[in-house]
């Protein structure tokens, strides 16, 4: 059975099979939620990237790449690359780097995967409208054919996870 659930904690330390990062176009693991992720992880996150760019070119907004997860608890990281707020068409590039992140997850045959709210920090984007996209996106997909069996959105703070709570109530049932 699939589900999801909504948490207020550290996503670096979530015993998942992928995290998610909130990444940009270039993967340069600086700061916020991937620089948390790559300081915890190691250098190895950022070399994996690196080596991505190299090969691929940049990540466009809405799109995904993968990297081992380093030192982290969790096997993968997952980086979307969400959108800035101010660019255009915003709700539609996050719709997607969910939905390719939730895509990626199955053909590694990832079973479990936490998110942050992606784009929600220096990015700009507000987490009323990114937690009413990342959460219905998420649970439509939950409703096809998938391995994944666990989502997880974990939020850094008090408030972000007040408001996910609140979306997810019109959405589904929420788990704490």
């Amino acid at each position: 059975m699939n589900k999801i659930e909504i948490i207020q904690s550290d996503i670096t330390e979530l015993k998942v099979d992928a995290i998610v990062n909130a990444a940009n176009e270039h993967l340069a693991h600086g700061g916020g939620v991937a620089g948390a992720i790559s300081r915890r992880g190691g250098p190895v996150i950022q070399h994996e990237s690196n080596r991505w760019i190299k090969e691929h070119g940049i990540v466009k907004t809405g799109n995904t790449a993968i990297t081992t997860a380093g030192n982290l608890p969790a096997k993968y990281v997952i980086h979307a690359v969400g959108p800035v707020m101010g660019t255009g068409n915003e709700d539609e590039k996050l719709h997607n780097a969910t939905l390719n992140s939730l895509k990626l997850a199955d053909e590694y045959d990832i079973r479990s995967l936490a998110f942050p709210a992606i784009s929600t920090g220096i990015f700009g984007y507000p987490v009323d409208r990114c937690a009413g996209i990342m959460l219905e996106t998420s649970h439509n997909y939950l409703k096809s054919t998938t391995n994944i069996h666990k989502v997880i959105f974990c939020l850094f703070d008090q408030k972000s996870l007040d408001i996910f709570l609140k979306t997810f109530t019109h959405i589904g049932r929420p788990e704490k």
